[in-house]
């Protein structure tokens, strides 16, 4: 079968047409989560370049996750907005392989960053006084790069392997964005190598960081419970408890996604899919932030600083 001009090309992004008022009433909905996650993914990578209390490990890497979450809604939500209001649901080609590969380098990036965060954790309790040593500048940089290259080459395979396939059908995502999976099969070719690599993918990019994470947490327990110290206790989770929030949130609906059994999509599974999309990446900064008492004295003093400003 001849392959169609990448150009003639248009993808139909179905989401929830059948129920025009629900997509009105998530078009406000998501324009405000969109202004929350710019607000405050944004407010945390301006603190820890500008306060010299945030220049740690655990800054550098949560304001990579900040960097990246932006990034990740960025590629889909203001696209998902328009459609929400269009008639005419269609996308292109070019944008949809891009929105695709954009979001899946950024879903592969943050599975390595967590597992990285999970490490930075490790090093934090169960090493305390080589923590310093151990978490150098130099393999912070290392570490956050492995993570963004890792998720880049990962994207760029299974971008390649996608767009190589032929397209000759109506081609109709039953969703709200592009989707590796969901666009593979609108193929009208033999996608079994996709499918496999996308597999592998799953745990190579799933279960083994998630499987790293909770190697690190049972070593970090079996400290904790040793701290003869319920005030130290205290600490040693509270400085835990932020990272383990979002990661069983990230894993839990990911997981959920993607290794449910197969069938029809509806519009709980899409929405589930948006909680993953939209609702995780504004909640990250927030759950950092709500118990933090560093980020509330920032916070404070940046406040501050512009008042002033703004008085003199």
């Amino acid at each position: 079968m001849e392959k169609t001009n990448w150009t003639e090309i248009e993808f139909i992004l179905q989401g929830l047409s059948e129920y025009p008022r629900a997509e009105k009433l998530l078009f406000v909905m998501c324009l405000v989560i969109y202004l929350v996650i710019l607000l405050g993914n944004s407010t945390l990578i301006i603190l820890t370049l500008l306060d010299s209390c945030f220049h740690t490990p655990m800054y550098f890497f949560l304001s990579n996750l900040s960097f990246l979450d932006i990034c990740y809604t960025s590629a889909s939500l203001p696209a998902m907005l328009i459609h929400f209001l269009s008639k005419k649901k269609t996308i292109s080609f070019t944008r949809c392989v891009v929105q695709m590969s954009v979001s899946y380098m950024m879903a592969s990036t943050e599975c390595v960053l967590l597992a990285v965060m999970a490490y930075d954790r490790y090093g934090a309790i169960c090493n305390p006084l080589r923590y310093p040593i151990i978490m150098s500048k130099t393999l912070c940089i290392q570490m956050a790069s492995f993570s963004w290259g890792l998720g880049f080459l990962n994207s760029l395979v299974q971008t390649l392997l996608a767009i190589r396939l032929p397209f000759c059908g109506k081609n109709v995502f039953n969703h709200f964005v592009c989707e590796i999976l969901a666009f593979v099969k609108l193929a009208c070719a033999d996608i079994s190598l996709n499918e496999i690599t996308l597999m592998l993918d799953n745990v190579i990019f799933l279960l083994f960081p998630l499987l790293l994470i909770c190697i690190s947490y049972v070593f970090i327990l079996s400290i904790v419970l040793r701290i003869n110290s319920v005030e130290g206790r205290k600490k040693a989770f509270s400085t835990c408890s932020a990272h383990v929030t979002v990661v069983i949130m990230f894993y839990g609906t990911i997981l959920f996604m993607y290794m449910k059994p197969k069938s029809k999509a509806s519009a709980v599974d899409k929405l589930i899919a948006l909680f993953y999309g939209a609702v995780i990446p504004m909640l990250n900064p927030i759950i950092y932030s709500l118990r933090n008492t560093e980020v509330h004295g920032a916070m404070r003093k940046l406040v501050s600083r512009h008042w002033f400003w703004r008085k003199g």
